[in-house]
């Protein structure tokens, strides 16, 4: 056996169990650092020329090889192990060989992000253009998609507002008649709700009630009286249960009659005449809001001041939006809570421009921020006729949602559906068998995060992408 072939047989029976594989680059890289004997390097080279031989590697090019490699290991890996040779036939070309291969893959791997990020680039637009083409050639569905939908779109214009009872109004006791006119001896308590026939306060411990009506008492009423005040007290009291009269205009002696029979269910003098100073006149039943008057004091100034019973919404509402509110329109009130209730106008008043005092005592003027930069308003009421929906709320800041416009049987998307344009307007991604095209789309109204659109090709059911 020559000296190669039994070094070649020696290196294949250590191979297995001493050494670790030809692309283990740790195994390579610590033996590489340790000094051994020539022996030893020409024995363990002429196992790694080997290794390389039967993977077929060519330390020259591709992988094919070297057929002059096997005759002259010593040589080869000796003059390079002991540095007496010119480095012409030494082994670092298989360490070369296996250091290109990773290069060349992590050239691949750069190629190939550096395509992957210029795809993405064009298809969302980052290169300017309106994204049309991309779209076009793009056979991936959007991560969300929705139907072009038909229906009615309301716009809405939220404000600010009161809940509460409403402005209060004043009770006014007629001027005391001279000495011996009498003396409040009751009021009321604030929160009270008087109704029809009930007390408003006593004179001398004698009632006067409510009666309900648009005309207050001017005149002392007898038989011949004629007139709408004559007419609002029968109305009463016929609703209080008096009869044996006719309800008209007339004060005959058959009203005179009744009259005395109210007279004497409220404890005063049966006289069959009604003064102005015997009944308070008001639209309705009514909630106390301050006491004025003081038991002890004669009766006359004012006695209470008062609301409705009913909870209400006031809104000084800006003058520009005068055009969305009428008598009936229809809105939605949110309460503190976030609960809603819906609501209807009861009254429109004219447009009126806060004054304030604050001017003179600040010594300024109308062009240096005094009453002349306050805005002109316009007193809206709302009536609210699911009261236990307002829950206990008395007085409250709340949300008012008026309905200001309507558009009935358009076509729609959600928002989000909309792509901008380059050079202006607006697209949506339509998501058709043969891919994702860009139709162009002219916009009407927004409600409801909704947007009215129409163009070629958009018609109800057209899916569309809604980007995330």
């Amino acid at each position: 056996m020559t000296a190669p072939d039994e070094i070649r047989e020696r290196a294949q029976d250590e191979e297995s169990d001493e050494s670790p594989t030809a692309g283990d680059p740790s195994g390579e890289t610590s033996r590489a650092l340790q000094l051994h004997t020539a022996g030893e390097v020409s024995r363990r080279g002429a196992r790694d020329l080997d290794s390389v031989d039967r993977r077929g590697l060519d330390t020259r090019g591709e992988d094919s090889p070297d057929p002059s490699r096997e005759s002259r290991p010593d040589t080869a890996v000796d003059g390079g192990a002991e540095g007496g040779g010119d480095g012409a036939g030494t082994t670092p070309a298989p360490v070369s060989r296996r250091r290109r291969r990773p290069l060349r893959t992590s050239l691949i791997v750069v190629i190939a992000i550096a395509v992957a990020a210029a795809a993405g680039a064009a298809t969302t637009g980052v290169f300017g253009g309106d994204g049309s083409d991309v779209a076009n050639a793009s056979a991936s569905t959007p991560p969300t998609t929705a139907k072009v939908q038909r229906t009615t779109l309301t716009r809405t214009e939220t404000v600010d507002g009161n809940l509460g009872f409403g402005d209060a109004s004043t009770v006014q006791a007629p001027a005391a008649a001279g000495p011996g006119a009498g003396t409040v001896t009751w009021v009321p308590t604030a929160g009270d709700i008087v109704k029809r026939g009930g007390t408003v306060y006593k004179v001398d411990e004698q009632k006067v009630p409510l009666l309900y009506g648009s005309v207050p008492f001017y005149r002392t009423m007898k038989d011949g009286t004629e007139g709408t005040d004559v007419a609002t007290l029968e109305k009463n009291l016929a609703a209080l249960g008096y009869d044996g009269f006719v309800v008209d205009d007339t004060y005959n002696a058959s009203t005179a009659a009744a009259v005395r029979e109210w007279q004497e269910d409220l404890g005063r003098e049966e006289t069959g005449t009604v003064r102005p100073s015997d009944a308070v006149v008001a639209s309705g039943a009514r909630r106390v809001a301050e006491v004025k008057a003081v038991t002890g004091a004669p009766p006359s100034g004012p006695v209470v001041t008062w609301t409705g019973t009913e909870r209400i919404v006031s809104v000084a509402l800006d003058v520009q939006y005068e055009d969305i509110v009428a008598k009936g329109a229809k809105a939605t009130v949110t309460l503190p809570d976030n609960t809603t209730v819906n609501a209807e106008v009861t009254d429109v008043g004219s447009p009126t421009t806060p004054s304030g005092d604050s001017q003179g005592a600040a010594g300024g003027s109308a062009g240096q921020g005094g009453s002349g930069s306050k805005k002109a308003t316009l007193p809206v009421e709302l009536k609210v006729d699911d009261q236990k929906g307002l829950g206990r709320y008395q007085a409250a800041a709340v949300k008012i949602s008026l309905k200001a416009q309507t558009r009935e049987n358009v076509l729609a998307v959600p928002i989000n559906a909309l792509v901008a344009q380059r050079g202006g307007g607006y697209a949506v991604q339509a998501v058709e068998s043969d891919g994702v095209h860009a139709k162009p789309v002219k916009v009407g109204m927004f409600a409801d995060s909704m947007v009215e659109v129409s163009g070629p090709g958009i018609t109800a059911g057209t899916v569309v992408g809604v980007p995330k």
